[in-house]
């Protein structure tokens, strides 16, 4: 009887501290490829880079070949924005995303939104 009593504490216990244990911070290499990801996924967009238009797939690529050649120079979600997914390196030019709708934003208006909705997520 007191080994069950023991066990039920135990199980109250475990329940407990779960409940209260706060889901894990995401690292910024974990938010850098969410922001990837969610490129990637955006069907029906159509992204804007040097005046010629490009796939979500191709976009995604493209900001993970820039994220490459950029090396330790990103450190964080921002730095990947900034560096990465704002403008064009050989024209100066911003880069933008066109919905099916006809809306264009300028991607790092959308990125750095985004950025903020997978901070908030990830500290709830």
């Amino acid at each position: 009887m007191k080994s069950f009593i023991a066990c039920c504490f135990f199980i109250i216990a475990v329940t407990h501290l779960n409940a209260q244990a706060k889901p894990a911070t995401l690292t910024e290499e974990q938010k850098i490829i969410q922001l990837i990801t969610y490129v990637k996924n955006l069907k029906g967009a159509v992204f804007i880079r040097n005046g010629s238009e490009h796939s979500a797939t191709e976009a995604a690529a493209h900001l993970e070949k820039k994220r490459k050649n950029a090396g330790k120079a990103i450190k964080t979600a921002t730095d990947f924005i900034s560096l990465c997914a704002t403008k064009s390196s050989m024209s100066g030019e911003d880069y933008k995303i066109r919905f099916s709708d006809g809306k264009v934003f300028r991607s790092a208006d959308l990125l750095n939104k985004e950025l903020n909705r997978i901070q908030n997520s990830s500290t709830k």
